[in-house]
């Protein structure tokens, strides 16, 4: 699927509504250039899932934990692996308790840096910048299954 978003505030709208078709247990993984809008994805998702508070790219927290306000959802776990040199520095930080909890979301920025550490089965979001400054998303489906979950 290919989506255009020309303002952070329909890439928001564009995570809510992304947000909607969870069910629990899923990892997206973000792809895209700084500044290509997916911190402003991950605001729509946490929005979607009903959390209020102010989401920040944990860039040198490297994770940020936010309890969601949602019916099957109770976390939203949001990694930003871009200071990342290896997988091995993520470890410590408690990832693994995540993945795969039918009750959370994880949402995982410069994922390309950990690829040992991915799940097989995962939803991957590409984002780029136009030339004319709107952004394109464009998803692939989870990988090893063309189903959510």
């Amino acid at each position: 699927m290919r989506y255009q978003t020309a303002s952070a505030a329909q890439t928001i709208a564009l995570g809510k509504k992304l947000a909607k078709t969870f069910r629990g247990g899923e990892v997206i993984a973000l792809f895209g250039e700084l500044g290509a809008g997916k911190t402003t994805l991950v605001k729509g998702i946490a929005a979607g899932l009903g959390i209020r508070k102010v989401i920040t790219s944990p860039t040198f927290l490297l994770m940020r934990v936010y309890p969601a306000r949602h019916k099957k959802i109770q976390t939203l776990v949001h990694l930003d692996c871009y200071r990342i040199k290896n997988a091995t520095e993520i470890s410590a930080l408690g990832l693994a308790e995540y993945l795969g909890r039918d009750d959370a979301v994880v949402v995982i920025e410069w994922p390309e840096r950990i690829k040992k550490l991915l799940p097989r089965r995962r939803l991957e979001i590409r984002l780029q910048l136009s030339q004319q400054s709107k952004k394109h998303l464009i998803t692939t489906p989870y990988h090893g299954t063309n189903t959510w979950r």
